[in-house]
């Protein structure tokens, strides 16, 4: 199995020679009921012959036209967190992709400790999960996390998140690329947001702004950025980044998009001894956390991502400790068009039911 760095190197085009240009060529030709698939799928939603259910509260829903790591999570984090400031009682909704046997997976086990007085309810059924969350918890709003190519569940606002690293997808849909759909679905995005933009430059980031109103012309463009805050492990203990200066550092995570992850890095000065790359969503074996224990010996700390964090159950590999680096999303472009829109939704909704 391809690693998703690996995969990367090969659908950009960065990795040469035959094999992978044979592979390439293999892939597209997977590419092509893929993409007819989602087609399909998609006009039919679009014209109204498969069904839109609409609830009684506001849906904003959070997605990505890409597989992988875009931040979706941090921003779902931070809608959250908003509208709970301005008192509104808000829940989240997903599918609980790969869930464990417990009915959760590493996305609902990150934001159960970032928003402890958040409802957070996964179904495969997400409009049985909506209705659940305004019955139970009297939900005024919803965050629909992982929703853009969600079609039955009606939704009030569309984010769409747009990762630096590969902003659309290589040009394709995957396998071929990492696009989940073609990239006109980006027409129904009613904001789009550029993740990790400090990745690029102005000029840059222009350039994929342009692209991206060919498609969604009327759509509201922000920037924001994952700086790293602090380092924290498994029995809530925080220290600074500092902490990492000058110490012989080994890495690994279960990501959709790793390259994120280093530009984290990068920007605290961690080079890390040793990489290790598991796929996405991974679950962590018995056989996995002796090996990285293994593995990690000559480091005197591991380091992980918070969505890895919240999977393992110990402070140390071995006798090296484990810690994760906190991630905080900040805007640096569209935050107050954005909370405008936020305010206006509950508003409205507040008043049509009084």
């Amino acid at each position: 199995m391809l690693s998703p760095s690996k995969f990367r190197e090969i659908v950009s085009g960065r990795q040469t020679g035959l094999s992978a240009t044979a592979l390439r060529a293999l892939l597209r030709l997977v590419e092509f009921p893929y993409r007819w698939a989602m087609q399909i799928r998609n006009h039919r939603y679009n014209h109204r012959s498969a069904a839109i259910h609409r609830v009684k509260v506001p849906v904003i829903s959070v997605g990505n036209l890409t597989l992988g790591g875009t931040g979706k999570t941090p921003l779902v984090q931070w809608i959250a967190r908003y509208q709970r400031q301005q008192g509104i009682r808000v829940a989240i909704v997903s599918r609980g992709y790969r869930a464990s046997p417990d009915g959760t997976n590493d996305e609902a086990l990150e934001l159960q400790l970032a928003l402890p007085d958040v409802p957070h309810q996964q179904d495969r059924d997400r409009v049985a999960a909506a209705q659940a969350v305004i019955k139970q918890h009297q939900a005024q709003s919803i965050v629909l996390d992982d929703g853009f190519q969600h079609r039955r569940l009606a939704r009030d606002l569309d984010i769409v998140l747009l990762d630096a690293t590969e902003p659309f997808g290589f040009e394709h849909v995957f396998p071929r690329g990492t696009l989940r759909e073609p990239l006109a679905g980006l027409a129904r995005a009613d904001v789009v947001v550029l993740s990790r933009a400090d990745m690029l430059d102005p000029a840059a980031r222009g350039q994929v702004r342009d692209r991206a109103a060919q498609f969604a012309p009327d759509a509201l463009w922000c920037e924001v950025v994952h700086g790293p805050a602090e380092l924290t492990n498994t029995r809530g203990e925080t220290q600074p980044l500092s902490a990492l200066a000058g110490k012989r550092v080994a890495v690994f995570s279960g990501i959709g998009n790793p390259a994120g992850f280093r530009h984290t890095l990068f920007a605290i000065d961690c080079e890390p001894i040793a990489w290790r790359e598991f796929p996405d969503h991974h679950r962590y074996t018995a056989e996995d956390i002796a090996s990285l224990t293994d593995w990690a010996t000559d480091a005197e700390l591991a380091l992980c991502t918070r969505k890895d964090l919240v999977k393992l159950q110990d402070a140390t590999l071995g006798k090296v400790p484990l810690w994760a680096v906190n991630v905080e999303l900040r805007f640096l472009s569209g935050q107050e068009p954005l909370e405008s829109r936020l305010d206006r939704l509950t508003q409205n909704s507040m008043e049509s039911s009084s």
